[in-house]
C-alpha cells in the first residue's frame, strides 16, 4: 500500500490526498506535524533529505516529493491528465503558475495568519502576500470568464493543483467575493466524485 507522508492543513499535501480519492486508490496517512519539527528529525530527513511534506512511499521503498511531481505521476494514464499533447503541456502551466505565482502568496498568507497567527507581528509583509496574491487570482478570474475547468473543458490535476489553496484563500484573508468565475469553479470541484475535506483523515 502507498504511504502518505503529511500534515492536514497543508494545501500542497491536500492536492494529494484529494487525488488519490478520487482515483481511488488507497493509502496509509502518516501525519507530520510541521509546527513541531517533525519533518527535521533524522528518521525523517532520511525519507526526504529535503525536509518537507507531502512525501508519496511506495511499496518497494521508493518514495517522490513535490505536489506537483506526485500528482503527475498519480495521474499518469489516468482521465485526471489530458492525453493530447498540448493539453498535457497546459496543464504543467497551470501547475508551475500555482506553484511560482499562486501558492508562495496565498499559502503563505494563510499560514502566517491561520497557522502561526502573526497577523499583526507581519502586517507590512503580509501587504506584499495579498497583492501578488490578488494578481494570481485576477488571472484565474480571466481564464475562468468563458471555461468550466483549467484545461481541456474537463477537471483535471490542473484543477485540483489550484483549489488547495484557492478554496481556503479567506484563511489568509483574502476576499473571493470579488471572484464570481473563480467560486463558481471552486463549486464544481467541490462537486467531483469522492471530494474529501482539507482537513479529512478517514479516507475509508
Amino acid at each position: 500500500m502507498l504511504t502518505l507522508y503529511d500534515y492536514l492543513p497543508s494545501g500542497n499535501g491536500y492536492k494529494v490526498r484529494l487525488l488519490l480519492s478520487q482515483l481511488p486508490l488507497p493509502f496509509r496517512l502518516v501525519e507530520k506535524d510541521i509546527l513541531k519539527g517533525e519533518t527535521r528529525t533524522p528518521e525523517f530527513l532520511a525519507i526526504n533529505p529535503d525536509g518537507r511534506i507531502p512525501v508519496l512511499q511506495f511499496e518497494d521503498g521508493r518514495t517522490l516529493s513535490q505536489s506537483s511531481a506526485i500528482l503527475f505521476h498519480l495521474a499518469e494514464g489516468t482521465p485526471f491528465l489530458p492525453e493530447d499533447r498540448f493539453e498535457r503541456a497546459q496543464a504543467l502551466q497551470w501547475m508551475f503558475f500555482e506553484q511560482y505565482s499562486h501558492e508562495p502568496q496565498i499559502a503563505v498568507a494563510r499560514f502566517w495568519i491561520h497557522s502561526l497567527h502573526k497577523r499583526k507581528e507581519w502586517a507590512d509583509r503580509l501587504q506584499e502576500k495579498w497583492q501578488k496574491g490578488y494578481q494570481a487570482l485576477d488571472v484565474m478570474e480571466r481564464h475562468l470568464a468563458s471555461r468550466r475547468f483549467f484545461v481541456g473543458e474537463r477537471y483535471s490535476i490542473a484543477d485540483i493543483a489550484l483549489y488547495a489553496y484557492t478554496h481556503v484563500a479567506e484563511e489568509g484573508e483574502y476576499d473571493l467575493a470579488r471572484y464570481p468565475n473563480t467560486r463558481a469553479w471552486l463549486d464544481r470541484v467541490a462537486e467531483q466524485p469522492r471530494h474529501v475535506l482539507i482537513t479529512q483523515a478517514d479516507f475509508g
